[in-house]
């Protein structure tokens, strides 16, 4: 089946989509106005011409107006069975001017959750998008009741989990090589895999560290992630006198992921939003208990004080408690973290996941 994406290439749940369907042997071909990502050998990629991108800074809004007569071309010439766009914003207004069916809309978090209920703008586009599509794919229950809010059928959405491969994540991958490279020692060790943008709210947690010390001075913080708050969350760290007990890693490549979270004790997300978290699946997938902020759609995973812990996403010392609680409590981590592992290897496994893929592939396409 020759299938084409139109997406952020530099996404990570794109990338492990489309490696996917190539290495099944699909015909795929990816469209995107942002170039790079690992993509198998057989993907065939074209990327969206910037106008002046000496100036990007200043002419990248001109993209909306030029990448729909680029990409109509590139699908023209493609001629594919199926186009699948990938997040409701910039996808969602190429998707809609493509001029081609049947289409396939994933809404995964922002573009449903931020842009549609900030921006009129976007709010229209976006629903002019799920007009055109045959298929809705969203990650959560609470993207489904946000997608019908914005008048899609109820009929044409999936449910599709963003899914993990489990015998990558795993609590098999513990590496005392990494613990000695970060200076961990025998320290008990939690982790953050978010990035650092306002979104992720990870300014909660290093207020809620020196908390953690006065009880716990040997716990150490491994921050993976980059963003725009880097030098403001650094600066912070510096002020509270934490910075010696905080590992900013910046970037991690995802196939090293799981040895960062097998290294570590337990895991913490402060996002202020979310849909369904590939982060905090993969986590869960490595038998780490975790603290989250409460919000919907963590709540479709996390039972709170029986498989982790839910906080209010402006209480430092509340996660604190949390964290405390999980790192002097072996027993209760220990049967948080099997019990999420067991979550995640029922409901939300990779190869699960892309065979329902598949499927809404093989209905649309006959």
């Amino acid at each position: 089946m020759k299938i084409c994406y139109i997406a952020e290439a530099t996404s990570i749940p794109t990338q492990r989509w489309v490696n996917h369907f190539a290495k099944k042997g699909h015909e795929t071909h990816l469209i995107s106005w942002i170039q790079g990502g690992q993509y198998d050998a057989s993907v065939k990629t074209y990327w969206l011409a910037r106008f002046l991108p000496q100036l990007w800074g200043i002419t990248k809004h001109l993209g909306i107006f030029t990448w729909p007569v680029q990409t109509r071309q590139l699908v023209s010439k493609i001629k594919p069975a199926i186009i699948e766009g990938h997040w409701l914003t910039i996808a969602a207004v190429l998707i809609a001017t493509s001029g081609f069916t049947p289409i396939i809309l994933n809404a995964w978090g922002s573009g449903v959750l931020i842009y549609a209920q900030k921006s009129p703008v976007w709010r229209y586009i976006i629903k002019h998008a799920l007009t055109k599509a045959s298929i809705v794919t969203c990650n959560s229950q609470l993207m489904r009741t946000e997608l019908i809010k914005l008048n899609t059928h109820p009929d044409k959405i999936r449910i599709i989990y963003p899914g993990v491969k489990t015998e990558q994540f795993s609590s098999q991958h513990r590496s005392d090589k990494l613990r000695n490279q970060l200076k961990l020692k025998d320290d008990p060790t939690i982790i953050s895999t978010r990035n650092l943008k306002q979104i992720y709210n990870v300014e909660l947690l290093i207020k809620a560290i020196p908390f953690v010390l006065k009880q716990m001075p040997d716990a150490k913080f491994v921050i993976c992630g980059d963003g725009e708050q880097k030098s403001y969350l650094n600066a912070l760290a510096r002020s509270l006198g934490i910075l010696n007990s905080v590992r900013f890693t910046g970037s991690i490549a995802h196939n090293d992921l799981p040895a960062f979270l097998a290294s570590s004790d337990a895991y913490v997300s402060t996002s202020l939003s979310d849909s369904s978290s590939l982060s905090l699946h993969e986590a869960m997938s490595t038998e780490l208990p975790v603290v989250v902020t409460d919000h919907p759609s963590n709540r479709e995973l996390i039972d709170d004080n029986e498989t982790g812990f839910l906080v209010p996403p402006d209480d430092e010392k509340g996660l604190a408690k949390k964290i405390l609680l999980l790192l002097k409590d072996k027993e209760l981590a220990t049967r948080f973290g099997k019990s999420g592992r067991e979550l995640i290897s029922q409901k939300a496994n990779y190869y699960t996941e892309m065979q329902k893929v598949e499927k809404i592939y093989e209905e649309i396409a006959s």
